[in-house]
């Protein structure tokens, strides 16, 4: 339960320092033989600081509940 809970810790912190994921795709526009042209698009997925939140409250509720139990 502790590992479980620091890795929540972790994952919470890292949401709010971020913000959201980012990732890039690639897309051919143009492909006649020799000639070829790709386009690179970026794309996020914002993550609200909420999230973050809720994730370091949870870990830190496992490491604290999941010291009493034993």
């Amino acid at each position: 339960m502790k590992i479980a809970g620091v890795l929540l810790i972790i994952v919470g912190v890292i949401a709010l320092i971020y913000g959201g994921i980012s990732y890039t795709t690639h897309k051919k526009v143009i492909d006649m033989g020799p000639i070829q042209a790709e386009k690179k698009e970026t794309h996020s997925i914002p993550l609200p600081p909420v999230l973050g939140v809720v994730a370091i409250v949870g870990g830190g509720a496992l490491l604290v509940f999941g010291a009493k139990e034993r």
